[in-house]
């Protein structure tokens, strides 16, 4: 089974059921991948959540997923350095954790879902997968 990345923006359109490219290819292949999340995208999503029943109930799903974890200033200093790459190729990313989360899925060489144009502009100048 392939492992998948999934992005704060294809939780937050999976979560309020609005149907998008991304949103629809989680839930039609929930048994058939292996989804992983990292730090910044639990933070974004639960960040999120409005009320305290439903902030408990997504912790508890995210929490059954595949962790990445690493070297948090490790994954700080590559994102710069991806940031810093993509500006001087005349791409600005409009959120850096984009670039961090962009770092996990490179240094585990697994593919990335979302519903973000600026990731769709770091894989056109790096070595990101997307879905």
């Amino acid at each position: 089974m392939d492992v998948v990345l999934v992005d704060t923006s294809v939780w937050v359109n999976y979560f309020k059921a609005k149907e998008t490219e991304a949103s629809l290819f989680l839930k039609h292949n929930l048994s058939n991948i292996i989804i992983a999340t990292c730090p910044v995208i639990l933070q974004e999503v639960l960040q999120g959540v409005v009320s305290d029943k439903e902030f408990s109930q997504v912790n508890s799903y995210l929490n059954r997923l595949l962790p990445l974890m690493g070297d948090s200033y490790e994954f700080a200093y590559d994102s710069a350095k991806l940031y810093r790459e993509l500006r001087k190729n005349g791409v600005t990313i409009r959120k850096p954790n984009d670039c961090l989360i962009a770092t996990y899925a490179m240094y585990y060489k697994v593919a990335l879902l979302q519903d973000d144009r600026d990731f769709q502009l770091i894989a056109q100048h790096s070595d990101l997968k997307l879905i």
